[in-house]
């Protein structure tokens, strides 16, 4: 098995709440950023991909939290597709603190491509992904 792609970020004190915690919404972030370094990473031009009239859209996100994230720590957010087949993707991600590798938070999404005339998801959406990029396979499509 490869490891997943992965991007390194500092948490910045305007994530923060109240506590000194970040915010859910800041993690949600750091997955959104990862895929997209994933997406580029893979080759996919962003401009050809809006040519196209589609766009990533994601309907469901879990965020599983474990362990606290604080000002100045530094967090591995890894990104995993999957393929289950139909209009939808899985998409697995792990935040891991930098320094010892102990996992912070799993989020969990389920995403479609978005046929931004129809207003509906496309049928095969990684048919579409592995014509767009340039590696595939970091997208989980090889071959």
């Amino acid at each position: 098995m490869t490891t997943p792609f992965q991007v390194r970020l500092e948490v910045r004190a305007y994530e923060l709440d109240t506590q000194g915690h970040v915010t859910t919404a800041a993690y949600l972030q750091y997955a959104d950023h990862t895929r997209w370094k994933l997406l580029e990473a893979a080759g996919i031009d962003l401009e050809e991909l809006r040519r196209t009239g589609l766009g990533p859209v994601t309907l469901e996100t879990t965020v599983r939290f474990v362990r606290e994230l604080r000002l100045g720590h530094e967090v591995d957010v890894s990104c995993a597709f999957d393929w289950p087949g139909g209009r939808t993707t899985r998409v697995s991600q792990e935040l891991r603190r930098a320094d010892d590798g102990s996992l912070v938070a799993e989020l969990r999404s389920v995403g479609g491509l978005l046929d931004l005339t129809a207003r509906r998801l496309v049928a095969d959406p990684g048919a579409v992904w592995r014509r767009l990029a340039r590696r595939p396979e970091l997208l989980g499509l090889a071959g």
